[in-house]
């Protein structure tokens, strides 16, 4: 079995990080790059459930000036809005003041671990503002009697928490441009308090199982905030009579928080696979981060309608041979992608990655590290190049800050520096809080880099659990 790793793009925030994103790594074939974007190939999400949402229009803002090598420049700061997918309403804060906000991106909810706030001490501070600031605390009068200030608006206490939060997530030197917006900035700043990541609004953990035929394939592990889930079981052919049932082995349209669900796989089904959706309504909880993959802005939760959030996982199956359940997730904190794959068959899982052969031996469980540099686009396929493989695509966006550049070069259309402020349409959400040079450097730097060596590396193994 072989698979091809390419990185279709390279994008940097400076002129610094455009030169590093133009290196070539590695040298590869041109035809393992083609193997890479097999269409028969199943895409494997790397999400981990959790809301869906497109980003709206800058909301309610003010603006702040950000203080860099002697430069002043102007940005507009405050609340976005998202539309999530099947039904909801979020309201979220920018956590990368370096990149800009591309409308109607598309975003996932992420686990810290896949974003910036991976490696900052002070992520949990950036969650007490959201929780003791606007709109969280829509008690304007009480927020501004806190801060010290003589009176709050909704913009000034959007921009006051913007910048506040700022300061935290990409170390600006940044101010609001209203003084009162200021003061709520400094207060929140000064009294911020390190709280832990919340929770997922829901998630399935594996994402991935596999076994033999006869077996209960799993558990997969439920969890969420919701109340309860609708468990929808898998519907296509391919499937072959495979039901989605609980620990004593019975057929389950629903489920809560910790509950265990199994593939139940007919003793004669054919070799196959196929996954299972669960679906809630609930709020996702307040500094859940947001990533899109589209090289939008990262986002941190502020609030949250009733909304609609979904997860997935999946089975494979065979009589057999080597049965690999393979999922991926992005690593911050090492720089990478972890491929991890749980092999429950009866014989070892061979395949290749990047030049390098790797065997993982039956009832063994790895995770292998893909390391990447930052602003990458990945795509690359595990699996044999007959169509059957597993395909794994994404961007690595774990940092916010760029080059000297990135904010001496910020120009905005709208609100110019001598009008910004209050709410409004008008403003460039392309460019909202982000570089002016970003487009140009962003077309510079697409290239085409192949990765390949032995740099791959082995973060986990494990023998695997016995079927429940």
């Amino acid at each position: 079995m072989s698979s091809a790793f390419s990185v279709l793009s390279a994008r940097g925030r400076g002129a610094a990080r455009l030169a590093a994103a133009a290196l070539v790594w590695g040298l590869a074939a041109t035809g393992t790059i083609a193997a890479a974007g097999t269409a028969a190939a199943e895409e494997i999400p790397q999400n981990q459930g959790g809301a869906t949402a497109t980003i709206g229009d800058l909301k309610t803002y003010g603006s702040a000036v950000i203080h860099e090598n002697g430069e002043d420049s102007w940005v507009s700061a405050g609340l976005f809005e998202m539309s999530v997918e099947n039904g909801g309403m979020l309201q979220t804060y920018g956590i990368d003041l370096h990149n800009p906000t591309q409308r109607d991106a598309r975003y996932q909810e992420t686990p810290w671990s896949g974003t910036s706030l991976s490696g900052n001490k002070d992520a949990g501070r950036i969650r007490w503002i959201l929780q003791n600031s606007y709109p969280q605390v829509n008690d304007l009068a009480a927020l501004a009697e806190k801060a010290g200030a003589t009176g709050l608006t909704e913009q000034d206490a959007a921009a006051g928490t913007q910048v506040a939060i700022w300061r935290y997530s990409d170390g600006a030197d940044v101010d609001a441009a209203d003084p009162q917006a200021e003061k709520l900035a400094d207060y929140l700043q000064k009294n911020a308090r390190d709280l832990a990541e919340p929770e997922a609004s829901l998630t399935l953990t594996p994402a991935a199982v596999s076994g033999h035929p006869g077996e209960r394939l799993g558990p997969v592990t439920v969890h969420t905030n919701a109340g309860s889930v609708t468990v929808t079981p898998p519907t296509d052919i391919a499937a072959g009579g495979v039901k989605v049932v609980d620990q004593d082995g019975r057929a389950i349209t629903s489920a809560a928080d910790g509950s265990r669900l199994f593939f139940d796989v007919p003793k004669d089904g054919a070799d196959g696979s196929t996954s299972l959706t669960v679906q809630a309504s609930t709020t996702v909880p307040v500094g859940r981060a947001f990533t899109s993959e589209t090289r939008s802005q990262t986002q941190i939760l502020a609030g949250s309608s009733e909304s609609t959030v979904s997860a997935t996982a999946s089975a494979k199956w065979a009589a057999k041979g080597a049965i690999p359940a393979l999922s991926a997730q992005k690593n911050c904190s090492k720089g990478g992608v972890d491929i991890t794959a749980a092999n429950k068959g009866d014989a070892a899982f061979t395949f290749e990655l990047m030049g390098v052969e790797h065997t993982i031996a039956a009832g063994i469980s790895e995770t292998l590290l893909i390391p990447l540099q930052e602003d990458q686009a990945y795509d690359f396929t595990i699996g044999a190049t007959d169509g059957g493989g597993q395909r794994f695509k994404g961007i690595l966006d774990c940092k916010t800050q760029g080059g000297p550049s990135d904010i001496s070069a910020q120009t905005f259309s709208e609100p110019s520096p001598a009008s910004v402020g209050g709410a409004g349409g008008g403003t460039d959400l392309a460019e909202t809080g982000g570089s002016g040079l970003t487009p140009v450097i962003a077309g510079a730097a697409i290239a085409l880099v192949v990765i390949g060596g032995a740099v791959v590396v082995l973060v986990g193994r494990k023998q695997t659990p016995p079927q429940v």
